[in-house]
């Protein structure tokens, strides 16, 4: 018996596990989309070790990171399923910011100005940055 449970916890010991690092995005103009991330959404840079220009790091917590990286030599269409996902603790604030910067959201169907109420009770909006990357932003925040 001992055995047996001594070779299962040797096993799961030789699992790896695994935290999110980062994401990273490909774009056309960094300055535009770097702007995009940091004031119109309120992302807070952290240290990036390449200092050359072409590369932006943002906090998304957690210990998660977003990478923006210039060098994208044109606009792409990027499927809605592929898209990153942000929770806040306030989509009213959210939604004001957005107006003021005349970035226009839609619900999961589409529909311009609306909200998506997921069968959950998450609410959820749809924005596209600089380069048609696709972002949903919920109140999901924990």
């Amino acid at each position: 018996m001992f055995l047996i449970c001594g070779i299962a916890a040797a096993r799961a010991q030789d699992k790896p596990s695994f935290k999110f690092n980062h994401l990273a995005i490909f774009v056309m103009d960094l300055k535009q989309s770097s702007r995009f991330y940091t004031e119109v959404l309120g992302l807070d840079t952290i240290p990036e070790p390449f200092h050359d220009g072409k590369h932006v790091w943002l906090n998304t917590g957690c210990g998660g990171a977003f990478h923006i990286i210039s060098g994208s030599e044109k606009k792409k269409d990027y499927y809605v399923g592929n898209h990153l996902c942000l929770s806040t603790s306030n989509m009213d604030a959210v939604k004001d910011r957005l107006q003021q910067n005349k970035i226009k959201w839609r619900n999961a169907q589409g529909q311009a100005g609306q909200t998506t109420t997921r069968p959950d009770g998450i609410l959820q909006i749809w924005i596209d940055d600089p380069d048609g990357y696709h972002i949903e932003i919920n109140n999901d925040y924990k």
